[in-house]
């Protein structure tokens, strides 16, 4: 019932930055708990980090100090990658987790976004 969708991805040089977004649409009661993955070809897919309601947040060890993820008050999700590493190539997945349809019948939700492809190469 929770359908999201990135944007942001593109080819950078390392070192460089990109600013990933993911806006969540549908009836949303709160999201809890969003978060960022990312796979690349022949791996498995991989947290990268996650920020709960309450501004908590979480970081692979590979893009700790490096990657920042943040969120707005109600349905959007940011990364924003700085010293970008030719390891972090890879489809970048938005992930969001709350409650939604209406007040009376609310009902848990886990949603995937589509994928947005990050490349960073000289």
């Amino acid at each position: 019932q929770v359908q999201l969708v990135e944007t942001g991805g593109g080819l950078v040089q390392p070192g460089g930055s990109l600013r990933l977004s993911c806006v969540a649409s549908g009836i949303i009661l709160r999201i809890n708990v969003m978060a960022w993955y990312r796979q690349a070809p022949g791996k498995e897919r991989e947290l990268v980090a996650s920020i709960t309601s309450g501004g908590n947040t979480n970081y692979a060890d590979s893009v700790k100090d490096r990657f920042i993820i943040s969120r707005d008050n109600y349905k959007t999700v940011y990364l924003q990658m700085n010293s970008l590493k030719p390891e972090d190539t890879a489809i970048y997945y938005c992930n969001m987790q709350g409650r939604s349809g209406g007040l009376i019948n609310g009902r848990d939700f886990d949603s995937w976004g589509q994928g947005t492809q990050v490349t960073v190469s000289s």
